[in-house]
């Protein structure tokens, strides 16, 4: 996997921003551990999906491109595959939620994204979108259960590994539908084999939890949770990959996640989404598994709906 996810790196970089990495003293203290937090929030369209989307798109045949893609999403990817279509003048179809932050909606559009409205299930969303397939013969890119999608968010990892110098004991990531904490797998697997990989979820969200634990697949049934970006079932790709590679994945409870937000704001002055505070909570309640580790973090996103981010967290 590290050829290709070296010839991935090397495909998308002069189209992405090779992301900082931030340290805090103060949290380290509260924390009882060194962390250090790859900051995707500062990515090209405000995550990490920039990475897999570009590695997806330029990797289309001159037919598929004439055709454009397609795909279905509540946000970050939308925004990422309407950018990264762009890049290389190529038409994108998004279908969203009705229910979708305008913000987001608003996002995709400015990046040339052609918006299609749907109801807010995955019904309706794959329905849609295979309507727009029929119809237009566009190529369909799965938000995050795609082999080339996953290889490009895998280059966050490598770039963590890379330039932090220094063995992590443990490395961190979100975790919804896979595609993040698969790429962070696979990179720790090829470049920093002793590290171990954890993923970290909502309980109020603990599909891909309960999966891990039985070796069953179970889907998302009705979660409930801030971390909105955290929402969506294992794919058949993503689901294997984190069985093989990933060593645990812990849950964290909203509170737990609210003051992972506060602490990432007050202290390291940066804007995240709530998704990408799941990592710092589940240190927040498992200090003592953490004791003295160094740790790597990806901070998955900052994309938020501010309006709603001041009535609901301030």
């Amino acid at each position: 996997m590290s050829t290709e996810i070296i010839n991935s790196h090397n495909r998308i970089k002069q189209f992405i921003h090779r992301t900082p990495i931030l340290k805090s003293q103060q949290i380290n203290d509260l924390m009882g551990c060194n962390i250090s937090f790859k900051c995707e929030n500062f990515q090209k369209a405000g995550a990490f999906k920039s990475r897999g989307a570009v590695n997806a798109v330029l990797q289309l045949t001159d037919e598929q491109k004439a055709k454009g893609v397609c795909t279905h999403s509540s946000g970050n990817f939308a925004q990422a595959l309407a950018r990264a279509a762009s890049i290389v003048g190529v038409k994108s179809y998004i279908v969203m939620p009705n229910n979708a932050p305008q913000v987001k909606v608003d996002a995709t559009s400015g990046y040339g994204g052609i918006i299609s409205l749907c109801e807010p299930t995955l019904e309706a969303r794959e329905t849609t979108a295979n309507d727009i397939i029929e119809k237009r013969g566009a190529t369909f890119l799965h938000p995050y259960n795609n082999w080339d999608v996953i290889f490009g968010q895998a280059t966050a990892a490598k770039e963590l590994i890379e330039d932090l110098q220094t063995e992590m004991d443990y490395l961190i990531a979100p975790l919804g539908g896979g595609g993040l904490l698969s790429g962070t797998a696979l990179s720790a697997k090829a470049f920093s084999p002793n590290t171990r990989v954890i993923g970290a979820e909502p309980i109020n969200a603990n599909d891909a939890y309960q999966s891990f634990k039985t070796g069953v697949f179970v889907e998302s049934n009705n979660p409930d949770t801030i971390a909105d970006g955290l929402l969506t079932s294992l794919g058949d790709i993503t689901f294997p990959i984190i069985q093989e590679n990933v060593h645990d994945i812990m849950l964290c409870s909203e509170d737990s996640i609210r003051k992972a937000m506060q602490i990432i704001y007050s202290r390291l002055k940066i804007v995240v989404e709530p998704s990408s505070a799941v990592a710092l909570a589940i240190i927040l309640e498992n200090k003592n598994l953490f004791v003295n580790k160094n740790i790597g973090i990806i901070i998955s996103g900052g994309n938020i709906d501010l309006d709603n981010f001041l009535l609901n967290f301030i």
